[in-house]
């Protein structure tokens, strides 16, 4: 786990770490190194010659005077306040970049105790490396730094300390997030999937944290009626699984009560809708969304927010087996209504469906946010940066958002239109799976927003394209898993009092 700490002293590291913007349209830079004095006329020339440009990404490296290193991260435009989520970006590039060094410190324009708090984010999530499988090659792999130091003349206020313990925790759990993610399905199963957020749930502290983790197995998924779950699970060896983690403050009244839920498929073949070759290996992460919510129940406990949370993961394998759904098949759902599976690939919605219906038998919730990599629609119509949020409480679907803007997790509001329900209608079960292909998205959210009752706020995140990289590195954005979802859900959980 990488380390974060706070410093207004000398610099003790052998790398240090400090902006560089655009003054204007002629290329002029701008060396941006927050609380810390440097001599920038000799250093503006050598940027310069090296043809620098101080755009967002770019980090560039020069032997320093007290230093060993003096690095540069590109902030984009000069400004007189930066925004946090440039500050975040900048930091998560130049961790990445320091791969090998075993520590740095960051000299950044940190104005307040949010700004430091950005800075320590990136730093630590742009630091992420994921080696668990590497075996001959694992000694090439250059290692994170250990250790990050945020420079700053606010060091010693006991606020700004409090906001670098809650970045350690952020990056620690946004981590286990692109861990899950990011292990094969040889690896990561229904069942396996529940041992690593139990042991995660243990050593965070589990009860004593006001932490409980409970397991339903294929078994009692079955008798106890949860159609979805089952079918969807039932073609594979590795059986279905409903995990169960609930947080309960310990020593404070909780302020709000939220249901959280994610899609937990690990892994995806499309079942008797078989998906192409092409693109299949990525469908490891397609429990995206279970491991968000997991993670950020285990954080919101460590952080003590005064918040009830109820989460619950429905897992499963869809497989092709002789046992597998088949087009056409009718389930019942967890609560009793019926569902012509029309298209077995439409699978994350019916474990969805069963786990939303099971979540709000707790009562007295004040929301409930389903997470989930659900559509290929969202990213045709959004990309693989920004997720979808769809709702049936305007009010709050615009809290979540301004949550998000906070933390830099990019999501954009998505309608629900009543004229595409009749699509979903089915001759011969209360609803199919699937409904009209334009809109897509759309339909899906419809789809979930039948297991939902109306007096009850709820939010429908699609984040099939953020949830996983497939392109290059950015920012603090890794390879592979994302963690995207977590950051929200934690900040919702710390201003909903």
């Amino acid at each position: 786990m990488t380390t974060i700490r706070l410093s207004d002293g000398i610099v003790k590291d052998d790398v240090l770490v400090v902006g560089l913007a655009s003054k204007s349209a002629k290329g002029s830079l701008q060396i941006e190194s927050g609380d810390l004095a440097l001599d920038t006329k000799s250093l503006l020339q050598t940027l310069s010659d090296l043809g620098a440009t101080g755009k967002a990404d770019e980090v560039i490296k020069i032997p320093g005077n007290s230093t060993r290193l003096l690095v540069f991260t590109g902030l984009g435009k000069s400004s007189s306040k930066y925004e946090n989520e440039v500050l975040r970006r900048a930091s998560g590039a130049a961790a990445r970049a320091l791969a090998g060094n075993s520590s740095a410190t960051f000299s950044l324009p940190a104005k307040d105790k949010h700004s430091i708090r950005a800075i320590g984010e990136g730093a630590a999530l742009g630091n992420y490396a994921f080696s668990t499988f590497k075996g001959s090659t694992k000694s090439a792999q250059k290692t994170p730094l250990k250790s990050i130091t945020i420079h700053s003349a606010l060091a010693s206020i006991a606020e700004v300390k409090d906001e670098v313990k809650s970045a350690e925790v952020i990056a620690r759990y946004t981590s286990l997030v692109r861990d899950l993610i990011n292990t094969p399905p040889s690896h990561l199963t229904p069942e396996t999937f529940c041992s690593v957020i139990s042991d995660a749930v243990k050593e965070a502290g589990g009860a004593s944290i006001g932490l409980k983790v409970s397991v339903m197995t294929e078994s009692q998924l079955k008798s106890k009626g949860f159609g979805g779950i089952t079918a969807v699970g039932q073609g594979s060896v590795n059986p279905p699984r409903l995990l169960n983690i609930s947080y309960t403050p310990k020593s404070v009244k909780p302020s709000k009560k939220y249901a959280f839920v994610g899609k937990g498929i690990t892994f995806d073949t499309g079942g008797l809708a078989l998906k192409p070759a092409l693109g299949m290996e990525a469908m490891k992460s397609d429990m995206s969304g279970a491991a968000a919510v997991c993670a950020a129940t285990i954080a919101i406990a460590l952080l003590k927010l005064p918040v009830a949370i109820d989460t619950w993961a429905p897992l499963a394998e869809n497989m092709v087996s002789d046992t597998a759904t088949r087009p056409s098949d009718v389930i019942t759902m967890y609560g009793g209504k019926t569902v012509e599976v029309l298209n077995p690939d439409a699978e994350g919605r019916l474990v969805l469906g069963d786990a939303l219906v099971k979540a709000q038998e707790e009562k007295d919730l004040d929301g409930i946010i389903d997470v989930a990599t659900l559509t290929g629609a969202q990213v045709v119509a959004l990309g693989t940066r920004t997720s979808a949020v769809m709702t049936n409480d305007d009010e709050f679907s615009s809290h979540f958002l301004k949550m998000a803007a906070h933390t830099g997790e990019a999501f954009w509001p998505m309608p629900l239109p009543i004229e595409l329900r009749a699509s979903l209608d089915s001759p011969v079960a209360d609803m199919a799976n699937i409904g009209e292909r334009m809109g897509g998205m759309l339909v899906a959210g419809l789809f979930l927003k039948e297991f939902i009752a109306d007096d009850l706020p709820w939010l429908h995140l699609d984040i099939a394209g953020p949830a996983y990289n497939e392109g290059q590195p950015h920012g603090y954005t890794p390879v592979g898993g994302t963690g995207i979802a977590l950051r929200t859900l934690v900040a919702l959980a710390e201003l909903s009092e």
